[in-house]
């Protein structure tokens, strides 16, 4: 509804194949801010929720961010634009950033080497796994 006759294609359920040609993305909160780094897509992380909603989650969540990737580096490494942060005008702005030839998009980069390195090789869910069933023997053992 909102594309019109636009030239824009809308494409839905393709995420790793939009990604992957991507040079930048607005990427909602969750799995997906931490799967778009691990692809090396630099991003601005954006949250609008309802009134009620985001009070009850100011008042009980006591967390500085609301990105896996700003939650594991512990700074901002990606631009969240939460509730009335998020506007056409700052959007615009921080995305130029992120764009090729950006002021920040070299940071964003060089930032998810260091959350690579946090996060280790691939395989860690086997490797938590393992860890978890090791743990679960020695305390059937004790």
């Amino acid at each position: 509804r909102i594309l019109n006759n636009s030239d824009i294609k809308l494409v839905r359920e393709m995420t790793y194949e939009v990604l992957s040609v991507a040079e930048a993305a607005l990427v909602t909160s969750g799995t997906a801010t931490l799967e778009t780094a691990l692809l090396g897509i630099p991003q601005v992380v954006c949250f609008k929720g309802d009134f009620v909603s985001m009070l009850i989650a100011w008042i009980v969540i006591k967390v500085k961010y609301i990105s896996l990737v700003n939650l594991i580096m512990e700074r901002e490494v990606v631009t969240e634009l939460i509730q009335y942060d998020l506007r056409p005008d700052v959007l615009e702005k921080e995305l130029q950033s992120i764009l090729p030839g950006g002021s920040r998009r070299e940071k964003v980069m060089e930032s998810y080497e260091g959350l690579k390195e946090i996060l280790g090789p691939p395989g860690a869910s086997s490797r938590i796994a393992g860890e978890m069933v090791a743990a679960l023997k020695d305390m059937l053992n004790n």
